[in-house]
């Protein structure tokens, strides 16, 4: 037993009186203190004694789009840690193309008596989607959040990017740089985040360029590597020398386009992403895209739920977090050709 104090009170920092203190759950330790000792037991792989264990406070369902965009399993992290944080185990559920569908994976976890329910990016943000099926959970008193879409008349608080203002941070930055024939590559055109983006890219257009004729500059895809080559070539075709996207990948695939005309990146064509996903920071060139609020989204939709759970309904609204223009090396100065000229 001294042996094994030993151990915990040097990975802690702390005496073996201490560490026996936290142990036998005896007062006059700090939290921080106490905080210590107990992460050193788990990290020496020491089980805890029963009456420091982590009692769970009930399971919360986590569902997300397919993991493919890193940005989804960077909102499951941060929403898994902050539930687990407050006793909660989260079960995550992640959807795949042709594989379970929503409906079905929440069905499974209302079987399994779930406390409450987080959607990311579900068929809430699709606007042609039957959003009754949230009006059914909400009317048998499941709490639930809403994470990047809205549907009208769903009594649930929802959490989003604000896609109108990233618009006007990615415009005015190429603008900046002497480009004026700026496209935007966009998923599927259903989609609450799409339909905002084009509605706050059609405001940026016209105050920071002068022109509302941006429909030819819009191009509908995938939101995959692929669909942002096909898009972003398509704009490159048609003469612009700068290209927002709807995603980071859809940005890798802009990248690729622009390299099979032959031409370069940024110095013929710039582009911007869409997320700030992990490792865009170290592609080539580094990515420069506007970076989701994760950890601040995904912590205000654990506390939305987590107030809906313990009976103090958080308020019924949208709350919008304001993004961030991260500029790295994919966008740079107009080609002299159309560096200064307006439509």
């Amino acid at each position: 037993m001294r042996a094994r104090l030993a151990d915990i009170a040097a990975h802690a920092g702390v005496s073996e009186a201490t560490v026996s203190r936290v142990l036998n759950a005896k007062p006059g330790v700090a939290d921080s203190t106490r905080q210590a000792v107990l992460t050193a037991l788990d990290v020496l792989g020491y089980e805890r004694p029963s009456r420091l264990r982590l009692k769970s406070a009930g399971l919360v369902g986590l569902i997300v789009p397919e993991l493919e965009n890193p940005i989804f399993p960077a909102f499951a992290q941060v929403i898994e840690n902050s539930l687990a944080q407050h006793g909660f185990t989260p079960v995550l559920c992640t959807q795949t193309p042709g594989g379970v569908h929503e409906d079905d994976y929440t069905q499974m976890l209302l079987e399994r008596g779930v406390s409450g329910i987080v959607f990311v990016s579900g068929l809430h943000a699709d606007t042609t989607a039957d959003t009754s099926r949230y009006t059914r959970l909400r009317e048998r008193g499941l709490p639930i959040v809403l994470v990047n879409g809205y549907a009208e008349g769903v009594d649930a608080p929802f959490i989003s990017n604000d896609d109108v203002a990233s618009m006007d941070l990615a415009v005015s930055h190429l603008v900046s740089l002497g480009h004026r024939e700026i496209g935007l590559a966009l998923g599927p055109s259903r989609y609450v985040p799409v339909i905002r983006k084009v509605t706050g890219f059609r405001a940026a257009m016209s105050t920071h360029v002068g022109t509302d004729d941006v429909d030819r500059l819009v191009e509908y895809t995938l939101f995959s590597v692929e669909g942002g080559a096909a898009a972003a070539g398509r704009l490159v075709d048609a003469g612009c020398t700068a290209v927002i996207c709807g995603s980071d990948l859809m940005a890798l695939g802009a990248i690729r386009a622009v390299r099979e005309r032959g031409l370069s990146v940024p110095g013929d064509v710039s582009v911007v992403g869409y997320d700030d996903s992990m490792l865009v920071a170290f592609t080539d060139p580094p990515l420069t895209t506007i970076r989701q609020s994760v950890q601040a989204m995904g912590t205000a939709a654990v506390r939305a739920l987590l107030d809906e759970i313990t009976g103090v309904p958080a308020p019924r609204a949208e709350y919008v977090f304001r993004p961030e223009l991260v500029v790295r090396s994919s966008t740079g100065a107009a080609p002299r050709r159309t560096a200064g000229r307006h439509d």
